[in-house]
């Protein structure tokens, strides 16, 4: 279980087929979170989900005018379900405590977004973003002494929105890949730093079936740091920042989030 706060604040490159530009906004979000692990054909499985709530101020200008909006309300639920496909079987609780041999591990996953946000199709900025998507992923993890060398590549698939502002317009958006890697120095269990960055490139819009526009090509870096709490807990504080933005969200973003990790004992 997980509970996680963040707060993101920075300039939105819009889409040049919105009517709408000097975006500015700041955002702040909470989300409360499950996970379970089990067994998958002998292969460790986890599937997540998670719920978010976010409230905010967005400002910027529709031609000579500027004005500003407030959102609050629910964004898209996430779940995910992943596997790891080669290293770290699935294990009891006792095996996996007197486990200590770490190796390379291949995993899958697929991140499913659920449209439950707030959305007003007749309102230009929404929480919500009223349709489906999905990212499926390939990951590899190699361990060096007390390093952590992860690397993952993806690539989000969108269905459309049939009612984009001003609620009559069919919205689509092109394939979106992304690759993430990460360096992270484990100093014992729970406690932990990472240095962190994402890629992202394509992911082009279409706009009633017109010529695309909006194409991304983005890139975040950040750090992690995991710091052990009482026994089965951890406090999680992770800081990002765009380090170039063509289209999207050039946000900065802290957030805290409180980690609980209980196990079966059956």
């Amino acid at each position: 279980m997980a509970v996680a706060f963040g707060r993101s604040s920075g300039d939105i490159t819009t889409d040049p087929s919105l009517p709408i530009t000097n975006v500015q906004a700041t955002i702040y979000s909470t989300a409360v979170g499950l996970g379970q692990t089990f067994g998958f054909f002998g292969r460790q499985a986890l599937v997540t989900a998670s719920l978010p709530y976010a409230w905010g101020d967005v400002s910027g200008q529709m031609g000579e005018q500027t004005g500003s909006v407030h959102r609050s309300g629910l964004t898209d639920i996430k779940a995910r379900f992943s596997v790891n496909l080669f290293g770290s079987p699935a294990l009891r609780p006792r095996e996996f405590a007197a486990f200590k041999k770490r190796s390379l591990i291949i995993g899958t996953s697929l991140t499913v977004s659920a449209p439950a946000g707030q959305y007003d199709q007749t309102k230009l900025i929404n929480l919500g973003t009223n349709r489906w998507a999905f990212k499926p992923e390939l990951g590899l993890s190699y361990p060096i002494r007390k390093f952590d060398l992860d690397f993952y590549v993806g690539a989000w698939f969108f269905t459309d929105n049939p009612h984009f502002f001003p609620g009559n317009s069919d919205r689509t958006q092109d394939v979106l890949p992304s690759a993430q890697a990460h360096i992270s120095y484990t100093f014992r269990p729970s406690l932990w730093c990472a240095l962190d960055s994402t890629w992202y490139s394509n992911g082009a819009t279409h706009l009633n079936n017109g010529p695309p526009t909006g194409l991304q090509n983005s890139s975040r870096m950040g750090v992690t740091l995991s710091l052990p709490l009482v026994k089965q807990q951890s406090l999680k504080i992770a800081y990002s920042s765009g380090v170039t933005e063509r289209v999207g969200s050039n946000f900065t973003t802290l957030s805290v989030s409180w980690q609980h990790v209980w196990f079966d004992r059956r």
